[in-house]
């Protein structure tokens, strides 16, 4: 007779958990239909509430793949996103949105594609107030999605802007060389191999990377000039010099529309959707649980140094890729 194989992870759970230590195991079934589940976390009081703001999460390393935690796959959070609003859009009972924004940002396309899609939310429900909060960090590709909603708020401690593109190339060619190692590619064009690590960034390669970098830039400007109609393209500009904000600065300088926390941008939305009584919900897989609206994904990421960091989020960053991110914090899940 067989082992059943939840009895073996079991087993294998409580070895790798260490014997006397102050560890609890709970098994508990898990639907295998992972269809996005709607969750309540607050109502306002009377019976038969049917009216809905939907809240929707934007957070971590913004990358078109699916991201791994520690020992378990992770979500694709452009996939994720786009799921969601499907939901929130053939529900008509959703009378607005609120997207809760805390990233660093992540790959151009990534970014692109998830503001096109809320972009296109707005478009296939004019009615539904779309409002965006900046919680920690709304930040290169984090900001760009944020552009797609019509109103974007910012804690006042929270950074935002880093309007900018990077692509980060690293070469160990002459590490190779102090030990002897010779890697020779054979290609079928001379910038086949452009940016690989394993030689150095020639003058031609350069001027090539910086006219793509400079063509997703000015996409980013005019995707931040269409969202702040109130601002003149000669002061995007000035303001895209890749720097971040604090919130107070960029409500100063006009980047963001108020400053308020999550409660104020629900307040907001509900006062926007001319709607007496609401209840706030959120969707999740199955084994998710909501509890609030500060309610996040639990974090898998390893510890290490300190920090929540996704290593193998870390690690892809080696390859060259094109990022609308900020690069001046660390890149795993906040």
């Amino acid at each position: 007779m067989k082992t059943p194989r939840f009895l073996l992870a079991a087993c294998g759970a409580a070895i790798l958990g260490g014997c006397g230590q102050d560890v609890g195991w709970v098994l508990k079934p898990v639907p295998l239909d992972e269809t996005l589940r709607e969750t309540v976390i607050a109502a306002d009081p009377g019976l038969f509430v049917s009216d809905k703001i939907a809240v929707l999460d934007v957070d971590g390393l913004l990358m078109n793949r699916r991201a791994t935690g520690w020992m378990m796959p992770g979500e694709n959070p452009v996939s994720l996103f786009v799921e969601k609003l499907d939901r929130a859009e053939s529900d008509p009972n959703v009378r607005a949105v609120v997207v809760r924004v805390n990233s660093p940002g992540g790959a151009v396309t990534a970014s692109d594609v998830m503001y096109r899609r809320l972009v296109r939310f707005r478009a296939a429900r004019p009615g539904v107030p779309v409002v965006a909060v900046i919680e920690d960090v709304g930040a290169s590709g984090g900001y760009y999605v944020a552009c797609g909603a019509d109103t974007i708020l910012a804690h006042p401690t929270s950074v935002t802007g880093s309007i900018g593109v990077i692509v980060q190339t690293v070469s160990f060619a002459g590490t190779m060389r102090m030990i002897g190692i010779d890697a020779k590619a054979v290609t079928s064009g001379a910038r086949k191999d452009m940016a690989s690590p394993l030689k150095p960034l020639d003058e031609k390669d350069l001027a090539i990377l910086q006219g793509i970098v400079d063509q997703y830039y000015r996409r980013f400007l005019q995707v931040v000039e269409s969202a702040r109609p109130n601002l003149k393209p000669d002061q995007v500009r000035a303001l895209a010099d890749g720097r971040v904000y604090t919130g107070e600065q960029a409500k100063d300088n006009g980047l963001v529309d108020g400053l308020g926390y999550v409660d104020d941008a629900v307040l907001m939305a509900k006062k926007r959707s001319a709607r007496a009584r609401v209840k706030l919900v959120m969707y999740h897989r199955p084994l998710g649980y909501r509890a609030n609206v500060y309610s996040a994904a639990p974090n898998l990421a390893p510890q290490v140094n300190l920090l929540n960091i996704d290593l193998p989020g870390v690690l892809s960053l080696a390859q060259p890729e094109f990022l609308y991110l900020w690069t001046g914090r660390a890149t795993g899940a906040p």
